[in-house]
């Protein structure tokens, strides 16, 4: 099947933010925008700063145009040339992204992050666009790796939820795990929250919890952290979060992350897969099926990871 603002234009609507629900797409033809060399930054300082430095970075960013994108995030100090040896491993809050305007402008669209609080270490550059999005593959393309994720969405990022990123920074399990505030604005926030199935376009930010680990025998700690952290974090959060970014069990959460747009969506599955064959993922289940859970009696299941 062809699914375009033309030609089954249901699914073309769910298809656009109901992710693996709906069947295996096989071909995509996209709307390209030209991206070509775009500045580079990384920033580093102390986690212990990061409420600080946070409300810097949420104020520069509201000022910056749309050609400048960065998120703000925690981890372990990453084992790069550009960041003491002696902070390698410790918590570390980070801004990172681009500049997409004129290169030669970007490191004055930078400067106000420099001067956010002292500065462990940081890496500007012109790069190729391509470069930016593999630069943190090594810390995630480990076999065996094991993960656990939460996520939410914001409607600012607040003071209060700067203080819990804080807190719960000293508890990063390894190098390979994150904290991300990625924000939401820009073209996203020009599209009615019913045009695609994706409904949270008139919050600011999209908060992951990334627990990644290699050893086993650390995954009961590690999920733990995790959740405690996203417990924390909820308090100040919209009822739904950025599927891609939660785990098996969010399933409770299906109808808080589509909102409004979930009834239209289930009923879209029940003409497409009225099965649930594409059920191992975040679920929207077809209408009739929907309608037999609301009636049916609780069953016990075990806790999933």
């Amino acid at each position: 099947m062809t699914a375009s603002e033309t030609a089954n234009t249901d699914l073309f609507w769910a298809l656009r933010g109901g992710s693996g629900n709906f069947g295996a797409v096989t071909s995509f033809e996209f709307r390209l925008h030209p991206v070509d060399m775009v500045h580079v930054g990384l920033i580093f300082y102390d986690a212990a700063l990061g409420a600080d430095i946070g409300a810097s970075y949420r104020e520069w960013l509201a000022d910056e145009p749309e050609e400048m994108g960065a998120f703000l995030g925690f981890h372990q100090g990453p084992p790069v040339p550009f960041l003491p040896e002696e902070w390698h491993g410790r918590p570390v809050a980070v801004v990172a992204g681009m500049w997409t305007g004129d290169v030669d402008a970007g490191p004055a669209h930078w400067q106000p992050l420099l001067d956010a609080g002292p500065v462990l270490g940081s890496m500007f550059a012109p790069l190729p666009y391509p470069a930016l999005n593999i630069m943190f593959d090594g810390l995630s393309g480990v076999p065996g790796l094991q993960g656990y994720w939460k996520a939410d969405f914001l409607r600012t990022l607040s003071d209060d939820a700067l203080r819990v990123a804080v807190e719960h920074s000293a508890g990063i399990p390894t190098v390979h795990s994150a904290n991300h505030f990625y924000p939401i604005d820009g073209a996203v926030q020009r599209v009615a929250p019913d045009a695609t199935a994706f409904p949270y376009r008139d919050v600011r930010f999209a908060p992951v919890i990334a627990g990644q680990w290699p050893d086993p025998s650390e995954n009961s700690q590690n999920i733990s952290w995790v959740r405690d952290y996203w417990s924390a974090l909820h308090e100040y959060s919209e009822p739904g979060g950025y599927i891609n970014f939660q785990d098996t069990d969010d399933q409770s959460r299906i109808e808080d992350n589509y909102a409004g747009n979930y009834a239209r969506l289930s009923a879209v599955k029940a003409t497409y897969d009225p099965d649930n064959f594409f059920h191992v993922n975040q679920n929207i289940k077809p209408a009739a099926a929907a309608a037999a859970d609301a009636v049916a009696p609780p069953t016990e299941s075990a806790p999933t990871f």
